[in-house]
């Protein structure tokens, strides 16, 4: 099995680029080593464009896939057009269907439901600030079994870029489709997951 989906600690980074028409991350281990990436996938030229005027593009079908160092497609995640809550549905390299993640609730801290292949609840992300930044991921029993960080210090941070990096600590005995599910939310956290950073949300204007 990858390295990637066996690691215990991901680093997710944006890639920078001058102008943001696709969204590109990588994946790192703890000590800074590459283990893959996620690229977004499926964008037309049109959709693209539009992407550069508007911020219509988070409303509408995502689709990323995550790649090993490699470049072996290791899971795929399309996030349905939504208009308030998203729903993603997860599969494996080979098509597979692992999930999916659904979102709970609009307003407040932000829930989402990890579901498996037979619509049976395996646990839960819970976003722990306003604005969507960390989460902690449980299992059924509501044990967490995962957490996902924007902010973190110490030696990781003089590593990588100040923007856009997250910190994934994923249980060593979590196994199966719920940590299919966990890494999937990790590489879906900033396009799919989180509020749009680019519009003020009724929590924005609360807490700002």
């Amino acid at each position: 099995m990858s390295e990637l989906l066996t690691a215990d600690k991901l680093v997710v980074s944006q890639k920078a680029k001058l102008i943001e028409l696709v969204n590109q991350y990588s994946i790192h281990d703890g000590e800074g080593g590459e283990l893959g990436f996620i690229q977004q996938e499926g964008q037309s030229k049109k959709r693209k464009a539009l992407r550069f005027v508007t911020n219509v593009d988070q409303f509408l079908t995502l689709r990323l896939s995550v790649y090993d160092s490699d470049e072996n497609k290791l899971l795929q995640i399309t996030r349905s057009a939504k208009l308030f809550k998203s729903k993603l549905r997860v599969e494996d390299g080979s098509g597979r269907a692992v999930g999916g993640i659904v979102q709970k609730n609009v307003f407040g801290k932000i829930r989402f439901d990890l579901i498996g292949p037979q619509d049976q609840t395996l646990g839960q992300i819970k976003a722990e600030n306003w604005r969507a930044w960390d989460f902690s991921i449980v299992d059924a029993s509501d044990k967490e079994v995962g957490r996902i960080d924007k902010k973190f210090v110490g030696v990781l941070k003089a590593a990588f870029t100040p923007a856009d990096n997250y910190l994934v600590d994923i249980d060593p005995s979590l196994s199966g489709d719920l940590r299919l599910l966990t890494i999937a939310a990790a590489a879906a956290v900033d396009t799919a997951l989180k509020q749009d950073a680019r519009v003020p949300s009724v929590t924005d204007l609360i807490t700002d």
